[in-house]
């Protein structure tokens, strides 16, 4: 068997000096960690021009994001982020992968960056917002192992996706909400809900992005 790929985080934790909103996903795709991007890519968190993160939040926001593999582009994403309070951590410092891919079940021997270190030291942080929910090696899911070792308790606030959770962590109480997954692999779970299926049924051209604009709105 050949050696695995070793998966490691290209970008240190962004922000948390000033966010009180975290964005938590796991790793970008192998190729931000080689370096060897696709044109339309921006080198930074959640850059992938296959990725959505960026295009719901351009269309939340008005933008008028860049989608190229620029300075300037990685300039309005970080003045975005810092101007809404916005930090991006993801939970995943590094994997090994056989198959060279961007999925989260193809991650083995997973070291995970501390997120309760963080959120002791950034003490302004109240909210985190996992590009994903609870399937094997998703944001959530990770979340909630670290959750155990530290004998933290998750409370359900709302069980309906996007869910929404909240716990207690030296004095004060921190929410988070697992959205829907902003990448193309998702596309298949969001077009099988009912309520997407009913606002594509009222309005044809409501898309998969469109309905992730209307769940992540109330959020950012």
């Amino acid at each position: 068997m050949s050696r695995p790929f070793k998966h490691t985080h290209p970008y240190p934790p962004f922000n948390l000096e000033k966010a009180t909103k975290l964005i938590v996903g796991t790793l970008p795709p192998p190729r931000f960690t080689t370096g060897d991007l696709k044109p339309g890519d921006v080198d930074f968190s959640y850059g992938s021009i296959d990725g959505q993160l960026w295009p719901i939040l351009d269309k939340i926001f008005n933008l008028g994001l860049k989608f190229e593999n620029t300075a300037e582009a990685i300039r309005q994403r970080k003045e975005f982020l810092k101007y809404r309070n916005i930090g991006i951590c993801d939970i995943v410092a590094s994997s090994e992968r056989q198959k060279v891919d961007a999925s989260d079940i193809g991650m083995s021997n997973i070291t995970l960056r501390d997120i309760f270190g963080y959120l002791s030291k950034h003490t302004q942080v109240d909210t985190l917002l996992f590009t994903g929910g609870n399937s094997k090696n998703g944001p959530e899911y990770f979340f909630r192992k670290a959750c155990k070792e530290k004998q933290v308790r998750l409370k359900v606030v709302s069980d309906v996706v996007p869910r929404v959770h909240n716990f207690d962590w030296e004095g004060r109480t921190i929410k988070t909400v697992s959205l829907t997954a902003p990448s193309g692999a998702a596309n298949r779970a969001v077009g099988s809900l009912a309520l997407y299926k009913k606002l594509k049924a009222e309005n044809p051209d409501f898309n998969t992005i469109d309905f992730r604009v209307l769940q992540y709105t109330p959020f950012f």
